[in-house]
């Protein structure tokens, strides 16, 4: 988005903010318009109303771009500044939306003038709907389930006080992010379905007679393909809590929402399975053509062995490039701390003085995001994951910006608002033999 748009869409939503103020004054004064006010309106809206033009014919110049359309990191940011990503108010998109929805005229351009342009130029930039309205890439994304209301003390009571350290929020345990730590590669803000070309296969070589020719060959090209798939989940607060907190009740919605929905979409990425859940993308586990180390037939303890069998099955695909690293959880690092490398040696695998790299010469992810219910044989829900890759080969696609819908209704009898949160994503592994799996490490 040009930077002349986006100064004529923040001058005609500050033109419309004046004129819904003076009307709330009037219309709170139980009065008519004086004669100087009318012209003050009239002025407003007349300037808003050249604005919407000039505003059209910068669109239609955009419109005309030859990657209008093309995926682009950037599509879903539409050029806010700091100070402008800092007065983007959640609450107040929110609050207009909801009061939309229960049919209160012009509430977006009474409440939420700016946010509303905000929200017109991502769905522009994306050449798509909302299904509610798009908060801007450059703000916030992320969305989660979790009931907040003054009431119920750990529900949001909690936030309201008199001598409240707001500096001091204990925020809730969760499981360590996996994937951005590792390195995959991010693209965000993706418009439509995408393909990356990649190479399959090569040409062949011959051994020539003299005065021979050699047979034609060819290399063969392929496509990593990646769909939308969508994650999300909802939030309902309270009026009260977002008339009373004296916490930031923008920061603490946005960090929770945005956590939990980030913890959904990595562990999708580890073991996202669309044939479990036709609902959710492919992650690494359920990728095609990986390497795979297996535990026995009801599993097994994981050993010295299957750490290098990890490595080794990289190795030979050579793969052995790039962001290099182990994942694995908790549960596995503690074995792997108390499992000797050979029986009756000292030595144990996981090396606790190998600093940076304590697992085989390797950095390792440790989080609780790997999952440690996994089944093999009789070992029901008791294995864990471990992975070892170049992780910059995992691609993560991100399409549009946060999708925000807006129910005053399903809680409308005691007064709380339902935010549904909404996000595209999909995966893709550059070459599956960059990564290598163990699925049935016995760890309980």
């Amino acid at each position: 988005m040009s930077t002349k748009l986006l100064e004529l869409r923040r001058e005609k939503a500050a033109k419309k903010a004046e004129a819904a103020h003076l009307i709330s004054i009037v219309e709170g004064e139980q009065r008519g318009m004086t004669d100087a006010e009318r012209g003050t309106f009239d002025t407003l809206m007349a300037r808003a109303t050249e604005l919407d033009g000039d505003i059209r014919r910068y669109e239609q110049l955009e419109d005309t771009s030859e990657n209008r359309h093309a995926p682009n990191p950037e599509a879903a940011k539409i050029g806010m500044t700091p100070k402008e990503v800092k007065q983007y108010s959640l609450v107040r998109a929110i609050r207009a939306q909801a009061e939309t929805r229960q049919g209160v005229v012009d509430a977006w351009q009474k409440i939420a003038p700016f946010e509303l342009e905000c929200h017109k130029a991502t769905e522009e930039r994306m050449g798509m709907p909302a299904q509610g309205f798009f908060v801007p890439q450059d703000f916030v994304s992320g969305a989660e389930r979790r009931d907040l209301n003054v009431g119920t003390p750990t529900a949001g009571g909690n936030m309201v006080a008199t001598d409240l350290l707001a500096a001091s929020f204990i925020e809730l345990l969760r499981n360590q992010l996996v994937l951005g730590n590792a390195g995959a590669t991010m693209l965000d803000g993706l418009v439509g379905n995408i393909a990356i070309p990649r190479q399959t296969g090569g040409a062949t070589a011959y051994w020539l007679a003299e005065s021979g020719a050699p047979t034609e060959s060819q290399q063969t090209i392929g496509q990593l393909t990646m769909t939308p798939h969508t994650v999300g989940a909802y939030t309902d607060y309270s009026r009260r809590l977002l008339l009373q907190s004296s916490l930031s009740v923008e920061q603490f919605v946005r960090t929770d929402l945005s956590a939990v929905q980030a913890l959904a979409i990595d562990f999708a990425g580890l073991h996202g399975d669309d044939g479990v859940d036709a609902n959710q993308p492919d992650g690494i586990a359920a990728t095609s053509g990986i390497g795979s180390v297996v535990g026995g037939t009801n599993g097994a303890a994981p050993d010295w062995a299957d750490i290098v069998d990890l490595e080794s099955a990289v190795s030979v695909a050579n793969a052995m490039m790039g962001r290099l690293a182990y994942v694995t959880n908790a549960k596995v690092r503690g074995a792997l701390k108390k499992t000797a490398i050979e029986s009756g040696y000292p030595d144990k695998i996981w090396n606790v003085n190998g600093g940076a790299t304590p697992l085989n010469g390797y950095p390792v992810i440790t989080s609780n995001q790997v999952s440690s219910t996994l089944t093999k044989g009789t070992a029901s829900g008791v294995c864990s994951a471990i992975f070892f890759g170049n992780w910059a080969d995992l691609i993560i696609g991100m399409w549009g910006g946060l999708d925000i819908l807006v129910d005053p209704y399903t809680g409308s009898t005691s007064g709380t608002t339902r935010v549904v949160a909404l996000q595209d994503v999909d995966f893709g592994v550059r070459h599956a033999a960059s990564f290598a799996a163990m699925l049935d490490a016995l760890t309980a």
